[in-house]
Protein backbone atom coordinates (compact mmCIF):
# COMPACT_ATOMS: atom_id res chain seq x y z
CA UNK A 1 0.00 0.00 0.00
CA UNK A 2 2.80 2.62 0.66
CA UNK A 3 4.20 2.10 -2.77
CA UNK A 4 0.78 2.52 -4.43
CA UNK A 5 0.63 5.82 -1.53
CA UNK A 6 4.20 6.92 -2.73
CA UNK A 7 3.69 6.83 -6.52
CA UNK A 8 0.40 8.66 -5.84
CA UNK A 9 2.43 11.81 -4.52
CA UNK A 10 5.63 11.47 -6.61
CA UNK A 11 2.82 12.13 -9.24
CA UNK A 12 1.53 15.17 -7.80
CA UNK A 13 4.93 16.57 -7.22
CA UNK A 14 5.48 16.03 -10.63
CA UNK A 15 2.65 19.11 -11.34
CA UNK A 16 3.77 22.85 -12.65
CA UNK A 17 2.76 24.09 -9.18
CA UNK A 18 5.36 22.51 -7.37
CA UNK A 19 8.09 25.03 -6.38
CA UNK A 20 9.96 23.45 -3.22
CA UNK A 21 13.23 24.45 -3.36
CA UNK A 22 14.53 20.63 -2.64
CA UNK A 23 12.36 18.39 -4.52
CA UNK A 24 9.97 20.90 -6.64
CA UNK A 25 10.43 19.86 -10.49
CA UNK A 26 9.20 22.95 -11.06
CA UNK A 27 11.33 25.26 -9.50
CA UNK A 28 14.10 25.92 -12.28
CA UNK A 29 16.53 26.89 -9.51
CA UNK A 30 15.59 23.88 -6.75
CA UNK A 31 18.24 20.84 -6.41
CA UNK A 32 15.82 18.21 -8.17
CA UNK A 33 15.90 15.63 -5.69
CA UNK A 34 12.99 12.58 -6.08
CA UNK A 35 12.47 11.23 -2.82
CA UNK A 36 10.38 7.45 -2.39
CA UNK A 37 9.92 5.10 0.69
CA UNK A 38 11.74 2.05 0.67
CA UNK A 39 9.54 0.62 3.66
CA UNK A 40 10.12 2.66 6.55
CA UNK A 41 12.61 4.76 4.91
CA UNK A 42 12.28 7.88 3.09
CA UNK A 43 15.13 7.68 0.47
CA UNK A 44 16.84 10.10 -1.84
CA UNK A 45 20.44 11.14 -3.80
CA UNK A 46 21.92 14.52 -4.62
CA UNK A 47 25.00 15.17 -5.99
CA UNK A 48 26.10 19.02 -5.34
CA UNK A 49 27.40 20.90 -7.93
CA UNK A 50 29.31 24.34 -7.84
CA UNK A 51 26.01 26.61 -7.36
CA UNK A 52 25.60 24.79 -4.20
CA UNK A 53 28.93 26.03 -3.05
CA UNK A 54 29.56 27.78 0.68
CA UNK A 55 33.55 28.12 0.38
CA UNK A 56 36.65 26.24 -0.94
CA UNK A 57 34.46 24.07 -2.72
CA UNK A 58 32.73 22.81 -0.38
CA UNK A 59 28.38 22.91 -0.09
CA UNK A 60 26.89 25.47 1.71
CA UNK A 61 25.88 24.34 5.06
CA UNK A 62 22.00 25.55 4.37
CA UNK A 63 21.88 23.23 1.52
CA UNK A 64 23.05 20.35 3.50
CA UNK A 65 20.04 21.57 6.16
CA UNK A 66 17.47 21.70 2.99
CA UNK A 67 18.11 17.97 2.43
CA UNK A 68 18.00 16.85 5.41
CA UNK A 69 14.58 19.29 6.30
CA UNK A 70 13.39 17.79 2.94
CA UNK A 71 14.05 13.66 3.21
CA UNK A 72 12.10 14.30 7.00
CA UNK A 73 9.17 16.31 5.83
CA UNK A 74 8.72 14.03 2.44
CA UNK A 75 8.73 10.74 5.07
CA UNK A 76 5.41 12.16 5.80
CA UNK A 77 4.27 13.65 2.52
CA UNK A 78 5.02 10.27 0.77
CA UNK A 79 2.61 8.59 3.27
CA UNK A 80 -0.37 11.05 2.37
CA UNK A 81 -0.40 14.07 4.89
CA UNK A 82 1.09 17.09 4.73
CA UNK A 83 3.51 18.67 7.35
CA UNK A 84 5.68 21.51 8.20
CA UNK A 85 8.82 22.33 10.13
CA UNK A 86 8.18 22.75 14.34
CA UNK A 87 11.84 21.91 15.45
CA UNK A 88 14.77 20.74 14.24
CA UNK A 89 18.33 20.35 15.09
CA UNK A 90 21.38 19.63 12.47
CA UNK A 91 24.74 17.98 13.96
CA UNK A 92 27.60 18.50 10.85
CA UNK A 93 30.26 15.88 11.25
CA UNK A 94 32.31 16.87 8.58
CA UNK A 95 32.37 19.10 5.21
CA UNK A 96 30.33 18.45 1.83
CA UNK A 97 32.94 18.90 -0.94
CA UNK A 98 31.39 19.87 -4.17
CA UNK A 99 30.80 17.25 -6.48
CA UNK A 100 30.44 14.20 -3.87
CA UNK A 101 26.92 11.83 -4.31
CA UNK A 102 25.47 11.21 -1.12
CA UNK A 103 22.15 9.43 -0.53
CA UNK A 104 19.57 10.73 2.55
CA UNK A 105 17.63 9.07 4.72
CA UNK A 106 14.48 9.82 6.57
CA UNK A 107 13.25 8.08 9.12
CA UNK A 108 10.12 8.36 11.87
CA UNK A 109 11.31 8.03 15.49
CA UNK A 110 7.86 8.44 16.82
CA UNK A 111 4.62 9.46 16.36
CA UNK A 112 2.11 10.99 18.38
CA UNK A 113 -1.10 12.80 17.73
CA UNK A 114 -0.20 15.41 15.13
CA UNK A 115 3.77 15.49 16.57
CA UNK A 116 5.70 13.49 14.06
CA UNK A 117 9.50 12.89 15.72
CA UNK A 118 11.59 12.66 12.60
CA UNK A 119 15.74 11.52 12.13
CA UNK A 120 17.58 12.41 9.26
CA UNK A 121 21.02 11.65 7.60
CA UNK A 122 23.23 12.50 4.83
CA UNK A 123 25.53 10.20 3.86
CA UNK A 124 28.60 9.94 1.58
CA UNK A 125 28.13 7.46 -1.21
CA UNK A 126 31.57 6.21 -1.90
CA UNK A 127 32.56 4.89 2.31
CA UNK A 128 28.71 5.16 3.54
CA UNK A 129 30.39 8.04 5.75
CA UNK A 130 27.27 10.55 7.86
CA UNK A 131 28.49 13.40 7.13
CA UNK A 132 25.35 15.14 8.92
CA UNK A 133 22.12 14.25 10.66
CA UNK A 134 19.39 16.03 11.96
CA UNK A 135 16.69 15.83 14.24
CA UNK A 136 13.36 17.21 13.75
CA UNK A 137 9.66 17.75 15.44
CA UNK A 138 7.06 17.61 12.28
CA UNK A 139 3.80 19.22 13.04
CA UNK A 140 1.32 17.60 10.98
CA UNK A 141 -1.10 19.53 9.25
CA UNK A 142 -5.13 19.39 9.98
Amino acid sequence: MTEDLSDARAEQLASGSNQCFVCGPGNPIGLGVTFKLDGDVCRGEFTPRPEHMGYDQVTHGGIVFSLLDDVMANWVWLRGERCFTARAEIRYRSELPVGTPIRLEGRCIKRKGRLAQMEGLLIRKSDDYVVAEASGAFMIAV
